[in-house]
């Protein structure tokens, strides 16, 4: 029986990664006189990739790896022009207002007589920013915002709240950390694929009998029924 349900937030209940695409686009443009476009936005991946542990998951990491990269890529001869406007790219990310995807409030309308979490990940401040924005703070019994979505934070989530991990589903649009790490624990995981997902989020579907995968959020109350009754 499944007895609590996770969602992520990112690209799951809002969009998320289209903003940082559109900053990527920007950033890579301003800088195409010292490379191809493709090749500026495989750099910034690296210097993301390469800075996870200092920085963590979030907009303030991805201004300074922008900042990192635009450095590199220049051999230290960045303009001060070209540093301010990466800030103001990552001041307007971190003040862009939260848009919820088609059908969040009806699918959460329904699974209102569920234990219902939103377990996110990223930077703090900014993150509950966007689950105040969002109007649906009062949906969930608790928002847990984690720095990592390992195995080992999703226990911890679990053991705090009473929850034994094969009670529990969690869903969301990445596999590597909505998905992966709660299966490892013996729970559900469901993906809700994007049609943009960080390619740092990217993995291979897993072979397990508690994997699903639906197409929108809104498909999530009718596989519950049909988990019930398997």
């Amino acid at each position: 029986m499944i007895r609590a349900i996770g969602l992520d937030a990112d690209d799951t209940l809002w969009e998320n990664e289209s903003f940082f695409r559109l900053t990527e686009e920007e950033f890579c443009a301003m800088l195409s006189v010292h490379a191809e476009p493709g090749d500026i936005a495989a750099r910034l991946v690296d210097v993301e990739r390469a800075n996870l542990e200092r920085y963590g998951y979030g907009i303030k990491g991805f201004m300074l790896s922008m900042v990192e990269t635009a450095i590199q890529l220049t051999d230290g001869a960045v303009d001060g022009r070209t540093i301010h406007r990466i800030l103001e790219l990552g001041q307007e990310m971190l003040a862009h207002p939260v848009n919820l995807l088609p059908g969040v409030e009806d699918a959460l309308d329904r699974l209102s007589g569920h234990r219902l979490m939103l377990i996110t990940k990223g930077d703090l401040m900014d993150q509950e920013r966007k689950v105040a924005a969002s109007g649906l703070a009062e949906r969930f019994a608790s928002v847990e915002i984690l720095a990592e979505k390992s195995p080992e934070a999703y226990a911890r989530v679990l053991a705090a709240q009473g929850i034994v991990p094969e009670t529990f589903l969690m869903a969301g649009n990445s596999l590597k950390s909505d998905v992966i790490p709660v299966i490892e624990l013996g729970g559900w995981g469901v993906h809700v694929p994007h049609e943009m997902t960080w390619v740092l989020e990217h993995a291979e579907e897993p072979e397990d009998p508690r994997f699903r995968r639906i197409a929108t959020l809104a498909e999530l109350p009718d596989l519950l029924d049909r988990i019930r009754t398997a």
